[in-house]
């Protein structure tokens, strides 16, 4: 078993981030959740990062909440969802929400199961490629619980509340192409690794000037105005269209997040 249960490797601003515990399908145990708010961390401050690839070594992208692991550690589950200060009420949320905060666009590569907290983690993702042949799940409800790890933050947006409601109620298992027909997963690939760097590449060659797409109406739209007025006549912005002009590769500045 690998001492590193994430791995953070940075190439071409790209950051390819691994899931390293395939042993257990990347169950999560007490010792996952705090290498994952480590990369997260390191990630929000990363210079030179215009995108993330998360991935899962082994057979599956994650199968959820290692329950005997959290249980017979000595923190136990308490340990896990103690208050913590600011937004975020916990840990377990953290461990989920903090991708969705990141300020660079997380793509997520489902393989194998993707279970409950699992799921939650690859929700938070700004895009998700997956196999046709990946088992999704909202499995809280199998073990007595409700998912909460930042769930009401991702789902709702990307299915209606009545699908929502039906997937948490029931914990049934869908696959991927299912869960692509739903509108939980963005692509289909037989090698999803492959094709979400391909769009890393892409997107790590773009312009990196960008903001979070998820506010009250009041903020995006002023955030849409504010940030265009920003934009326009940057060195990026006369990079990119420079480029356009002159059909080269543009040369863009890292933004200070």
């Amino acid at each position: 078993m690998s001492e590193n249960r994430v791995e953070v490797d940075v190439a071409d601003h790209v950051a390819v981030v691994t899931l390293n515990r395939p042993d257990k399908h990347n169950a999560l145990d007490i010792a996952m959740f705090d290498a994952i708010l480590d990369a997260t961390s390191q990630l929000a401050s990363a210079k030179g990062v215009r995108v993330v690839v998360l991935h899962g070594e082994g057979p599956s992208f994650c199968s959820g909440l290692d329950v005997v692991g959290v249980m017979s550690a000595g923190r136990g589950l308490e340990g896990v969802v103690e208050p913590l200060r600011g937004e975020v009420p916990n840990r377990f949320q953290r461990a989920a929400y903090d991708w969705l905060t990141l300020p660079m666009p997380v793509l997520a590569v489902v393989h194998g199961n993707c279970f409950g907290a699992g799921l939650q983690i690859a929700l938070a993702a700004d895009i998700r490629f997956a196999t046709r042949q990946a088992r999704l799940s909202v499995m809280e409800i199998r073990w007595g619980l409700i998912p909460d790890m930042s769930i009401t933050r991702t789902l709702p947006r990307l299915v209606g509340i009545d699908l929502a409601k039906e997937l948490t109620y029931t914990g049934r298992v869908i696959s991927g192409e299912d869960a692509h027909r739903l509108g939980l997963v963005t692509h289909l690939a037989d090698e999803p690794l492959q094709a979400a760097r391909e769009l890393a590449d892409v997107i790590a060659a773009s312009s990196p000037d960008d903001e979070a797409w998820t506010a009250a109406p009041a903020q995006t739209l002023a955030l849409e105005a504010s940030s265009q007025l920003r934009l326009i006549g940057s060195p990026n912005q006369l990079a990119a269209v420079a480029a356009g002009i002159n059909k080269q590769a543009p040369q863009f500045a890292d933004p200070d997040y």
